[in-house]
């Protein structure tokens, strides 16, 4: 897990280390699969909606078998799709964003191909380009709530957390309580410093019975930031035995100690707490007035 610390020879604006702290969120993030989308939900061809295989060896041999299919006939929507997302399971993100774009050059009109393109070029970091091929993956007579919920992601990525709430709530009005959805926009919030609405957003997500560990991961880490690790610690537990849960919890903790634009942000933030007037005083009833 990434550890992002910014020393300046002069104090930093707000700007800056709000820029600082998201660097440090996206890394965390990443390294806890966060942001991404949880498959490729294209509904109308079935051939490529199906559950990747969960074993590594498996996985491998599924991408073998479709890369050989994929070569035979270079573009063909089905092999390119189902090939790709093999190598973005296997973290091949550019050789998936490569796969995607022939079939993209076939097919510039296809909203599944384009959705799938999208998202392995957002795996790949390009994340500009992701974003404008996405915003085509999609009508609004053919939604499609998991592009915009990656086109999100990608929002946050660039520091454009109010479009990227906009995106997330626009997906969760086609897909009501999908926990990946809330996962994001909870990961949203945090990136703002809401972390109570965080935290509120992500256990709505995580209570939900589809709900995988990325998205219980991700609650935990929101609250190891509100400095609730008992509570993140069992969260992981969901998932993990004792000891590694409390590893993972202890990782972040590390993180979080070892973040000086999260630091930073804190005191800046608890400053600005200080200096607000406090609230005028109770006047003292005759009642209560100590005798004398």
């Amino acid at each position: 897990m990434p550890i992002f610390s910014s020393p300046q020879a002069r104090p930093a604006s707000r700007n800056q280390l709000r820029k600082a702290a998201f660097i440090v969120f996206v890394g965390a993030l990443f390294a806890l699969g966060g942001c991404r989308d949880n498959g490729d939900i294209t509904g109308s061809i079935g051939e490529t909606n199906q559950p990747l295989p969960k074993s590594d060896a498996d996985l491998r041999a599924y991408a073998e078998d479709w890369g050989k299919r994929y070569d035979s006939n270079p573009g063909e929507k089905v092999a390119s799709m189902n090939y790709a997302k093999a190598l973005r399971a296997l973290t091949r993100y550019a050789e998936a964003a490569a796969v995607m774009q022939a079939a993209a050059v076939k097919a510039p009109k296809d909203m599944d191909v384009l959705g799938a393109y999208g998202k392995a070029l957002a795996d790949a970091g390009q994340l500009q380009q992701a974003a404008d091929v996405l915003s085509h993956s999609y009508t609004a007579e053919r939604p499609n709530w998991s592009n915009m919920s990656v086109q999100g992601s990608i929002a946050d990525q660039l520091g454009d957390h109010v479009g990227a709430q906009g995106f997330y709530r626009d997906a969760l009005k086609i897909a009501p309580g999908e926990p990946t959805i809330l996962s994001n926009l909870g990961l949203s919030y945090a990136l703002t410093k809401q972390l109570p609405l965080a935290e509120q957003v992500m256990r709505e997500g995580a209570a939900n019975p589809r709900a995988d560990s990325r998205v219980r991961d991700n609650l935990a880490l929101v609250l190891s930031l509100e400095g609730k690790f008992a509570d993140a610690e069992q969260v992981e537990r969901q998932d993990r035995s004792p000891e590694a849960a409390a590893a993972n919890v202890a990782s972040i903790r590390q993180m979080i100690a070892q973040s000086n634009s999260w630091r930073d942000i804190q005191a800046l933030d608890a400053k600005k707490r200080a200096a607000r007037p406090a609230p005028a005083e109770r006047p003292v009833a005759a009642a209560d007035r100590p005798a004398g």
